[in-house]
């Protein structure tokens, strides 16, 4: 309950600096990108319920001569990168916040696919809500393997405070301004988890990493 009024109290309290903000960001999305403004996309949440996790869109629409969305990379554009460089992307998530989806501090809420690629000890990331921002987002983003980013996660379930959250939030802001490890080497953010022992560094991206 505790975590849950911190969200709300910090959400209400950042509002009216977010609100300019999200309306200017919404603006640039428009023109820059088009119809649609969002992306929605089904996310693993607490105790691996589903639910929509909302963000700007950073991509384009492309598609090959058969009708296939391109690859992330591929559709991944310049305006795009500075949007995910400053993690405005994600600023339409605070309403996953509101809504009780997320917290402002967990594992990032990852693709649903992966939910049953999952170890029993990977699938304990779950047993807090997930994050706007967490300690492996702090602590590398996905410049890390899949295996060290869930090692930081299930720490972070073993040892969430308040005074953790408060200084994960706190670095979080410091990586806003001087941001690193946005993607992995040779992907947009992560590439696909495919499972303990099957996963490799050339998967297809979807953007499970963010």
């Amino acid at each position: 309950m505790t975590k849950r009024l911190m969200d709300l109290l910090l959400v209400l309290v950042a509002l009216p600096v977010v609100l300019p903000v999200l309306a200017v960001t919404y603006l640039f999305v428009r023109v820059k990108l088009g119809s649609p403004v969002y992306f929605g996309q089904e996310r693993g949440g607490y105790k691996g319920r589903h639910f929509k996790l909302w963000k700007f869109r950073s991509m384009t629409e492309a598609r090959d001569s058969e009708g296939r969305l391109k690859s992330d990379a591929e559709r991944l554009t310049p305006f795009g990168r500075k949007l995910r460089a400053t993690s405005l992307d994600e600023l339409p998530s605070l309403w996953n916040v509101i809504k009780g989806d997320m917290s402002l501090v967990g594992p990032r809420p990852l693709l649903i696919d992966y939910l049953s690629r999952y170890s029993p000890e990977q699938m304990r990331r779950h047993d807090v809500p997930p994050g706007l921002t967490g300690w492996a987002q702090v602590n590398g983003r996905n410049s890390l393997s899949w295996d060290a980013k869930f090692a930081y996660d299930l720490w972070y379930v073993d040892h969430h405070n308040v005074a953790l959250d408060a200084w994960i939030l706190v670095l979080t802001v410091v990586g806003v301004v001087w941001p690193r490890g946005i993607s992995a080497e040779g992907h947009a953010s992560m590439p696909e988890f495919l499972g303990n022992g099957a996963n490799r560094s050339d998967g297809p991206m979807t953007g499970g990493g963010q």
